[in-house]
């Protein structure tokens, strides 16, 4: 599955690690949910980290549709929820 990072790039994320994700995705959904700062910006950069840690970058030339964008590091709590559906940001 490709995976954008926004300002970051894509990386191509094998469906075995969804699961994982897709805990983590919960997790951001909750503290957005809960208005809580702290909680947000923990739950943001481990899944970030995460897909970073899973995924293999995909070169800069390198064109295909993203399946899932993910907003960048420094995305602010407001700007996550926007693009929060009902099933966070990683469908599952």
């Amino acid at each position: 599955m490709i995976v954008r990072i926004l300002g970051e790039g894509q990386l191509d994320v094998p469906e075995s690690a969804l699961d994982a994700l897709n805990a983590l995705d919960t997790t951001l959904q909750n503290a957005c949910d809960a208005n809580d700062a702290d909680a947000f910006d923990n739950a943001l950069g481990e899944l970030l980290a995460k897909v970073r840690e899973v995924g293999t970058s995909l070169p800069d030339d390198h064109i295909e549709p993203s399946e899932l964008v993910l907003p960048s590091a420094d995305a602010s709590l407001a700007e996550v929820k926007e693009l929060l559906s009902e099933e966070g940001l990683i469908p599952g």
